[in-house]
């Protein structure tokens, strides 16, 4: 398209002005060359002959070039009222209000586009609109009744979690104790509640001894992760973590379990995207309880990485208690098999001597090495039908084939704990360890 051919149709609607077809044609190709005022005033008088749609959209098109942002969207608006289901509409109205910095609205045309064709995609839009890594299948989920998804009633207390006296010692002192004397408390004017941040090598129990904290107080039960919280959405990932936090102030005495707070709580200075800063800060928030009161709340974090969180995340009224949760002892390995044992075919078991000889080994270690006995005797059981019960053997060949997951987060932590360990925050790694510093 060429100055030429717009002369062309200049001269051919001279001749014939109400021609609104050729019109049309006239008004797009001028926007083509981006002829912008030109085009605006052949789109206006187009409009005052038809209300087509498609003029309409041209010129939003001219209005969105020209950077009048405002005058795009109510013709967009306008067009989407009457029923149009076209996906450039849908597009760019939503860039329209991505550019006035509606981010909401924004997201929620981009969505109605997407519910035309699940398989659209737009560069521009997917890239300010959702936030990368984030948990796409959620999406939907995030939006469901809280109450039925998270809160629970816990029917487990401390004295079904075997050994970990220390960590127990630690959560009654700065959760329980509170609770069960809050007028003592309220006397000195501090609030019952507060955070306490667990850590250790992954599978060594930080969940199960968070919900034997809640049905040691009788208290509701919230556990959550970082999927849970998580959207493929901007600014939803902030709504779904104040949601939560407003179920557990709703329903105090409540204990509010964290997992991943690694992953949630990385330092600021090292997200590159500002969407990963913003949940931080809002989680920061809902931690001192600037816009609701957190009186009743009992937060419990859970990192498998504590030198990765933000240093904010450490001060006072916050993550202030830092426990570390150490692999089972031998007495708590021994409980551990005899319930995971429980109920499965066995002959005579030494749990003493298994126990013994599964130092360092996690919970989830010990589920693997049962698996692996169970599988062998499975084989064997083929060929008659017949269970044959798991012998001491059987579970001391398993402990050759699996070795300890907790090894490869020892060799990390000990290097934080003996190189950037200023504050003792990490003794208790060398204690266990026995590492004298």
């Amino acid at each position: 398209m060429d100055g030429n051919t717009i002369n062309s149709l200049r001269e051919a609607l001279n001749l014939s002005p109400d021609n609104t077809p050729l019109r049309k044609i006239l008004a797009d190709n001028l926007l083509t060359l981006n002829r912008l005022e030109e085009a605006e005033v052949e789109y206006l008088t187009l409009l005052k002959h038809t209300q087509e749609s498609d003029v309409k959209v041209g010129l939003a098109k001219v209005f969105f070039k020209k950077g009048s942002y405002s005058a795009c969207n109510v013709v967009l608006e306008e067009v989407i009222d009457s029923g149009s289901n076209e996906i450039n509409v849908f597009t760019l109205y939503a860039k329209g209000l991505l550019k006035e910095n509606a981010i909401a609205k924004a997201i929620e045309i981009y969505k109605k586009a997407l519910a035309i064709d699940p398989n659209y995609f737009d560069e521009e839009l997917d890239g300010q609109l959702r936030a990368r890594g984030g948990n796409e299948t959620k999406t939907t989920e995030v939006e469901e009744e809280l109450d039925s998804r998270f809160l629970q009633k816990p029917d487990i207390n401390f004295s079904d979690v075997g050994g970990m006296d220390d960590v127990k010692k630690e959560i009654d002192l700065k959760i329980i104790k509170p609770l069960l004397h809050a007028d003592l408390y309220k006397a000195y004017g501090k609030k019952v509640g507060g955070g306490i941040l667990l850590y250790g090598p992954p599978g060594c129990g930080k969940t199960y001894i968070a919900k034997a904290t809640a049905g040691q107080i009788n208290a509701k039960f919230i556990s959550v992760g970082l999927n849970d919280i998580l959207d493929m959405w901007i600014g939803s990932s902030e709504k779904n973590l104040h949601e939560i936090f407003e179920l557990a102030r709703k329903n105090t005495p409540c204990v509010l379990f964290i997992d991943e707070i690694d992953a949630l709580g990385a330092s600021r200075s090292d997200m590159k995207q500002s969407s990963g800063r913003h949940l931080i800060n809002q989680f920061l928030q809902e931690l001192d309880g600037i816009d609701n009161t957190n009186d009743g709340v009992l937060i419990i974090g859970a990192t498998n990485t504590p030198w990765n969180l933000d240093a904010a995340f450490r001060r006072p009224g916050r993550f202030d208690r830092i426990v570390f949760v150490s692999p089972p002892d031998a007495t708590s390995r021994e409980s551990i098999l005899k319930l995971k044992l429980n109920n499965k075919p066995t002959g005579m078991i030494d749990l003493g001597s298994i126990a013994k000889k599964s130092e360092n080994y996690s919970g989830a270690d010990i589920d693997a090495i049962i698996d692996i006995a169970i599988e062998e005797k499975l084989e064997s059981s083929f060929i008659d039908g017949i269970p044959k019960p798991l012998e001491t053997k059987d579970l001391l060949s398993a402990l050759k084939k699996h070795k300890p997951s907790t090894q490869e987060w020892f060799s990390t932590a000990k290097n934080f704990a003996l190189f950037a360990n200023d504050s003792g925050l990490y003794d208790d790694i060398l204690t266990y360890m026995k590492i004298k510093k």
